[in-house]
Parts: structure tokens; sequence; C-alpha cells
């Protein structure tokens, strides 16, 4: 029989007294970090964050095994949960556990089901062409376009139609958006979450005041949402035996005299679809438009898939959508390289095993999940761009190793919408446009900068309108 390791047995860097390797590590290049670390002493090692102990673990089939065993065997952090009660933030289905998570899930799994996106395809067209619009503008007066602001109002008003009934729009408007508070959230959330004491407890910072203020504002649109939702049941009440989106079918499952959903877990789950759909999907695509600028044949290639295969965004179905096997590969092959989420982090509930590895009720696992996605183990010529690997016979086992969207249970419900919005934004760029550039401000290469997400910092787009295409 095989000898099992403890935490104490692992290599790793050395700890310094009371904060152990806290201050070793730059929040907004964690995940870079974590991957040299990895490189250094293996696919297992140990860090400690003040007095928790961290098992890091970059094999996938290990990833895999970890995350099957969510949510009864692992949670999100403790320390996650106490600083978001902290903030005032419930965050619904991100944050639930147990039973409670279970109720909340087959709810969330049934909105963004297929079915569901299928039957509001129209809508998310529509969101497309506010977006080509908004471009076609930024192209007449010649404006460099802020990528990562236009990508999250687009993907903002696709999350909010779909799951919420609300026409936000924030494409077509310039003034105070709930697109700009949601900015500031997810930030201060990271920098909450890697801060050595809770210093806004009793000393807020001015950008503290600021994100005071923006959730605020959020806080009182979700309000406005539910009760706008309320409002239409009560003039429909037949559309509670067949909820039109989410949020209604959270507020049927929660006036149910036996029903474990609350009020809070409603607009919860609100917020965190507004702050997860928008930042994830965003970041995803900024990263599959500056790899395909960087590699133009392969931008041509892509391009000619979707001019010919699907020509014409407003009669686009999702048909036309499933059959584009080139842009499939180009995004499986910009979330492999760079994942919005390259690591996931879970808490053990009990004292267990984790394949070799005795892991400590209490321990906190870091599952680097790009290690593997990057590694000649498992990709030939693993640091380049290259889609069509992802058409050859053999690319499942790529799948295995690549998990952007995470693995078992707990895998994310929004997936298959959010591969939907990324498409129909393809689909319209690559008609309506060509690219001129997708760079930083000094042509460097785009960083990696880890808030919530791992995001690229400070891409600007330039475009021109292709032959043909009538101004606005």
């Amino acid at each position: 029989m095989s000898t099992l390791t403890t935490w104490r047995e692992l290599p790793g860097p050395r700890a310094w007294p009371l904060i152990g390797n806290a201050l070793q590590l730059k929040p907004s290049r964690i995940h870079l970090d974590i991957e040299a670390l990895a490189r250094k002493y293996g696919p297992a090692f140990k860090l400690r964050f003040g007095p928790e102990r961290v098992l890091v673990i970059t094999d996938n089939a290990l990833i895999h095994a970890a995350m099957r065993e969510r949510p009864d065997g692992y949670m999100r952090p403790m320390r996650m949960a106490d600083i978001i009660s902290d903030m005032k933030m419930p965050l619904g289905l991100f944050t639930a556990e147990g039973d409670r998570w279970r109720a909340q899930r087959r709810m969330v799994m049934a909105a963004f089901s297929p079915t569901h996106v299928r039957a509001f395809l129209p809508r998310l067209i529509q969101v497309a062409q506010r977006l080509e619009g908004r471009w076609l503008k930024a192209v007449a007066t010649q404006q460099v376009i802020d990528l990562q602001g236009d990508l999250m109002r687009y993907t903002v008003d696709a999350i909010s139609g779909l799951a919420f009934g609300q026409d936000t729009n924030t494409l077509e408007r310039d003034e105070d958006v709930i697109q700009q508070h949601l900015d500031r959230i997810f930030p201060m959330l990271a920098k909450r979450l890697t801060a050595l004491v809770p210093y806004w407890r009793v000393l807020k910072l001015p950008s503290d005041r600021a994100f005071d203020r923006s959730l605020a504002h959020v806080s009182s649109a979700i309000q406005g949402f539910i009760a706008q939702a309320r409002h239409g049941l009560a003039q429909a009440p037949e559309r509670r035996t067949s909820p039109h989106n989410l949020l209604e079918a959270m507020i049927v499952a929660a006036d149910q005299a036996d029903s474990s959903v609350t009020d809070e877990d409603i607009a919860g789950n609100v917020f965190i679809m507004l702050l997860a759909g928008e930042d994830t999907t965003a970041n995803s695509l900024e990263w599959l438009l500056y790899l395909l600028h960087k590699h133009p044949h392969t931008l041509v290639t892509l391009t000619k898939e979707i001019r010919s295969r699907a020509p014409d965004l407003s009669t686009v179905t999702m048909e036309a959508l499933n059959e584009l096997p080139y842009l499939d590969a180009c995004i499986n092959e910009a979330m492999r390289l760079k994942p919005v989420v390259p690591f996931t982090i879970q808490q053990a509930l009990r004292d267990t095993q984790l394949g070799p590895f005795v892991v400590d009720k209490g321990t906190l696992v870091w599952c680097a999940t790009r290690v593997d996605a990057t590694s000649e183990a498992h990709f030939k010529d693993a640091p380049s761009f290259a889609p069509s690997r992802w058409l050859a016979e053999d690319a499942a086992q790529g799948k295995r190793a690549s998990l952007p969207f995470g693995s078992g249970p707990r895998i994310c419900p929004g997936r298959y919408l959010s591969l939907v919005e990324m498409k129909l934004m393809m689909v319209m760029l690559l008609n309506r446009f060509d690219a001129l550039s997708v760079s930083t401000p000094d042509n460097r290469d785009a960083q990696e900068n880890m808030g919530f997400t791992m995001m690229p910092v400070g891409l600007e787009l330039v475009l021109q309108k292709r032959a043909g295409v009538p101004a606005q």
C-alpha cells in the first residue's frame, strides 16, 4: 500500500512567521506567482496564508476529483463568505452551500438551459446589433474603442434580458448606467479577499466609499428588477405556472409555503448573474480578439468561415451558430491559454484524501487549472495559439485538461449562454468590420491582471467599416 503524503511533508516556499506566504504573492498577479511556484516545486506543494493551510494542486485528474466532491466534501472558502457577508453583498448560488445550493441550482440551470437560450436568441441578436451600432458610431467619429467597457455593456445587457426580463440597454446610454457600478464591485471584492487585515472595518479609503455608493446603486436597481417582476406576475398570474425567466422562477419558488428559497436568495442570484455574467464573458472575448489579432492567418481563416456560413447577424439561427467549427476551436483555444478563471479555491469540510494527499478539515485546496492546460504533456506545442488542435480527432482529451468553466456539480451554469454571446459578437464583428488593431496604448503585450477574474489590461480596439456596410 502506498504511503499518503501529509501537508507538512509537501515542498513549498518558506513561510514567514504569522503571515505565512501571503506577502510573497502579489494579488494582481497571484495566478502567475502560483504557476511559477508550480514550475519550481512540482504538481503539488504547500503554502500558508496566515493561519490557513493551502494545498496547491495542478494535476487535472486531481482537480476533477476535488470538484466532483463539491458541495458536500468541499465548500468555497469560509473567508470569502465572511467578507461577502461583511460587505452586505448577497451572492446567491455563488456562496450557497448544501441544500440551500441545491434548491437554487435547479432553477438557475433551467434558466440557462440550451432550450431557454435558444428561445431568447432574437433578443440576444438585438443586443449584438446595438453593439454594432455603437461601434459604427465610433468608426464614423474615428474613436478608439475601450474594448473592455463596451464588451461589459454587451454582456450586462444580454444577461439582464435573459435572466431578469430587463432591457437595461447600457449600449445605447452613456449616463450613470448599472455596468459602471458593477465594474467597481468585483475589483473591491478581490482586494478584500487578499487583504491581510479587514482595514475597512475601522478605516474606509476613498475607493471603499466609492464601492459603497456603487453597491447601494446596484442593490437599488436589483430591488427595482424584483418589484417589476412581482408586478408582472400579479398582472399575469398564469405565468406563475410557467415563469418567463430566472427572476420570475425564483419569486414563484420563494412564495411557496415550504420554500427554502428566500428573498435574500433572489437578490443574491440577480447580483451574481450580473457580476459574473458581465465579467467572465467580456474578458474571454477580449482575450479572443487579442489573440486573433496577433495571429492574422487565424483571423483570416475564421473570417472566411463566418462570412460564408453566417453572413447575416439579423437572420442567424442557433443551427448556424452550431455549424462554425473553427470559431468553436478559436474560442476553446483562447480559453485554454487565457482562462479568465485560471484557478479555483475550495475548503475541505472534513478530513479526507485527494489522490495520494491527506487533506485535513479546513485546508484550502488551490486548483491551479491552467498549468496542465498549457503543458506539453497534454498539448503539443502548448504555448502556441493553434485553434486547429481542437479540430483533431483526439481533441476530447484536451477538454479534460482545459477547464474554463470548472467541473463537477458546480460547473458554471451560464456556460452555454456565454458561448452563444461570444459567437454572436464574432458574427457581428467579422461581417460588419475589419479590425485595424487590438492593442494596448503603448503597443506592448497585454498584461494579465487578476481581479476577481483574469483580464487583459487596457486593450483598445480600432475598427474600420467593411465595404458595403451602411452608415448608422
